[in-house]
């Protein structure tokens, strides 16, 4: 049981160091404000998504997914862990994020979007769009 709390706690530890070195190399123009706006933007922008009906049904259905996952009170990995407590809340999101641009609906995601338009510039940016 031990090997395996270990091996899960290293790939968490692997995919947010990656996820970190991401934001590194990208070196989003924003700045602090604009930041730390960027979760509120988001679900936002998620749960707008969400109720679209022009937006494919299964894109709304994945959106509600995540949405229903991120209001849980119990999570896959406890928020009370420092640091990769919330890294399957972000990694979850940025999938379903970047499924959703791939998926052709980057026009949805811009009609949603509730922040600047740096805000929105750093998301594309990040889900290689």
């Amino acid at each position: 049981m031990l090997p395996t709390l270990v091996a899960i706690a290293a790939c968490l530890a692997i995919a947010w160091l990656a996820f970190v070195a991401v934001l590194v190399i990208l070196r989003p123009g924003t700045g602090l404000t604009e930041t730390a706006r960027l979760l509120p933007d988001l679900l936002r922008m998620l749960g707008g998504m969400a109720r679209d009906p022009e937006v494919p049904r299964t894109v709304r259905l994945r959106l509600w997914l995540v949405i229903l996952y991120l209001m849980m009170p119990f999570d896959i990995v406890p928020d009370v862990i420092p640091v990769v407590g919330y890294a399957d809340d972000a990694i979850l999101i940025a999938w379903v994020i970047r499924a959703t641009v791939r998926r052709g609906d980057s026009e949805a995601l811009a009609r949603h979007w509730p922040g600047s338009t740096d805000g929105l510039e750093l998301v594309m940016r990040l889900t290689a769009r």
